[in-house]
């Protein structure tokens, strides 16, 4: 089997991978398309030092091998945290963050930039016929930025200021933009991507304003700054970026000015695929590698800038 793995902190593309063997109660899936984000990007900078394995957790594949009739056969995607079901987290229906997980191409579990995947049947989701797989890519960070919805109530008119002009900026201003009345403000640095926001959200390159509530979706450390110099005293950071590394903040002036911050990750599939099956979506341009490229993709200068080596 072909795949990327991140081993002594770097990548490698193999073709000697043995084909990975499902466990009872989880299906076998051949990967279409797996998609580049910041987290796997993160994870070559030492995000996860600790991972050894193959990287991806974006993806859309067939079901070759499973005892579930209803997944046999079937197109799906598939949500990251595989949980134990047994600790305090997975007992109280927090199951994302259970002590034991495992998460797909970041801890303990090989990923999907892979010819192979396996995953519990429980975490697999079927896709509907009318969605093409560069469509259906889009599943988990979209269900990510529909967590945001879940975490805070976002009444009617809310100023919402969303930080970054990248695809899961895009992502998240379009879930709000459809799910809820809020005012939507795109904070980025290039004017060529914020045209894309425009159906949406106002747009802006000024940081001068301020908004009850911040999301900070830059992936970019230095960002967490501004992020917080744009929030209202009493208003709300969302942070959604997950960074190599550490990063410093004055946390005097979040306890002076009773500011909330709420950390933002993994969200309902569900919500996600029916917001993917209404088509009001304008999707962004995926960073895509099929499994049968995998090989050209690695060697050539595209992938190892989407991937940002260094």
């Amino acid at each position: 089997m072909r795949a990327v793995i991140y081993q002594n902190n770097e990548a490698h593309y193999l073709s000697d991978q043995a084909k990975p063997v499902p466990l009872d109660g989880e299906s076998l899936i051949r990967v279409e398309l797996a998609a580049i984000c910041n987290t796997d990007r993160e994870i070559l900078h030492a995000y996860r030092p600790d991972f050894h394995g193959i990287i991806g957790h974006e993806f859309v594949g067939v079901v070759e091998q499973s005892a579930n009739d209803k997944l046999q056969g079937k197109r799906v995607v598939g949500e990251i945290n595989i949980s134990c079901g047994n600790c305090l987290y997975c007992l109280t229906d927090r199951p994302n963050h259970c002590v034991n997980r495992a998460t797909l191409g970041i801890h303990n579990k090989n990923g999907t930039f892979a010819d192979y995947v396996t995953l519990p049947d429980q975490l697999l989701w079927v896709v509907g016929d009318d969605l093409r797989p560069d469509q259906a890519i889009f599943t988990e960070p979209l269900a990510a930025a529909l967590r945001i919805t879940e975490q805070i109530d976002l009444i009617a008119e809310t100023p919402v200021a969303v930080v970054g002009d990248g695809r899961l900026a895009l992502l998240i201003v379009e879930a709000l933009a459809l799910t809820t009345n809020a005012q939507l403000t795109v904070i980025g640095k290039h004017p060529e991507k914020l045209q894309l926001f425009e159906r949406f959200a106002q747009t802006t390159t000024s940081t001068q304003d301020s908004y009850e509530v911040v999301i900070e979706a830059s992936g970019n450390p230095a960002a967490l700054s501004t992020a917080i110099g744009l929030t209202r005293s009493l208003g709300t950071l969302v942070m959604k970026s997950t960074y190599a590394g550490t990063t410093e903040i004055d946390m005097s002036e979040i306890v002076v000015r009773e500011i909330k911050i709420v950390g933002s990750r993994c969200g309902p599939f569900d919500k996600a695929l029916d917001l993917l099956h209404s088509h009001r979506l304008d999707l962004p341009s995926p960073v895509l590698f099929k499994p049968q490229e995998f090989q050209a993709a690695f060697d050539s200068s595209a992938f190892k800038v989407a991937l940002d080596f260094r």
